[in-house]
């Protein structure tokens, strides 16, 4: 037997309308200006060429680094019991809401050669992370690791703990679980949190601009050369910004089955 219609309460369409419009409105602003013709020749600039290249090293190395370090965090958010699991789940998400040019200047003061830790880092070992491409990729994957965390973590806590306890009972012990049980149990997720981290880091711009700065063929992404081509050539602005949206929307054709499910 078929499920009764479910009928929309009229007094809802207009502001949904409206919410729709708000998403598509600057969308279509954007692809009705875009430079069609010459859309291939703006991309295939050496300029355009190196922000891409730099920012394919500096979202991938960041991605990674999601999946290094933020796969640990999330198996200990979703399974500890410890005090203080709420206190580090605020620190995960604050990224995701705080303003990308505060990140970036948290970033400055905390690793700078004259910040908190970046002037040990910088006298014991010689490294020095501001306006270097290590920076970006440091400033890419402090707001790119929300998105990988939460999104395994909520994997995990789907799963529940009770493969791991079995695993455990048959002589298992903690890092053969996680790496024989656990891993695989949520790859989807993990999957799908790698994807989201490397096109939040993509596109990443404020905290990149404030901590590593513009630097042609270092830290110069692909959003930088955009806010540089506005000033100068804004066509080409435009045509990177399709190109962004174009990838945008591939990564979310990639995870449809878990975005775009009803």
């Amino acid at each position: 037997m078929s499920a009764p219609p479910r009928h929309t309460p009229r007094p809802l369409i207009a502001p949904a309308g409206v919410a729709v419009a708000i998403l598509t409105v600057p969308l279509i602003g954007l692809l009705q200006r875009a430079p069609w013709s010459s859309i291939v020749e703006r991309l295939t600039t050496d300029a355009v060429l190196d922000a891409f290249r730099v920012s394919l090293i500096v979202s991938v190395s960041a991605a990674l680094a999601c999946v290094v370090v933020g796969l640990p965090l999330a198996w200990v958010m979703a399974r500890s019991s410890r005090r203080g699991i709420a206190a580090l789940r605020v620190i995960v998400l604050l990224p995701m809401v705080l303003p990308p040019v505060v990140g970036g200047t948290a970033l400055l003061f905390a690793l700078g050669r004259r910040g908190l830790f970046g002037e040990w880092l910088d006298r014991w070992f010689g490294i020095t992370l501001p306006f270097t491409t290590a920076g970006a990729v440091v400033a890419a994957t402090f707001v790119a690791m929300p998105f990988f965390v939460t999104t395994v973590e909520s994997a995990l806590r789907d799963a529940g703990p009770d493969l791991d306890e079995a695993a455990a009972t048959l002589g298992a012990g903690p890092w053969a679980t996680f790496v024989h049980v656990t891993v695989p149990t949520v790859r989807p997720a993990i999957g799908a949190g790698l994807a989201l981290s490397w096109a939040r880091a993509l596109g990443e711009f404020g905290a990149t601009i404030t901590f590593a700065g513009s630097l042609g063929g270092r830290t110069r992404t692909l959003p930088v050369e955009t806010f540089l081509a506005l000033e100068t050539d804004p066509e080409s602005a435009i045509a990177i910004s399709v190109l962004l949206l174009a990838i945008s929307l591939a990564v979310l054709v990639l995870l449809r089955g878990r975005w775009l499910r009803r």
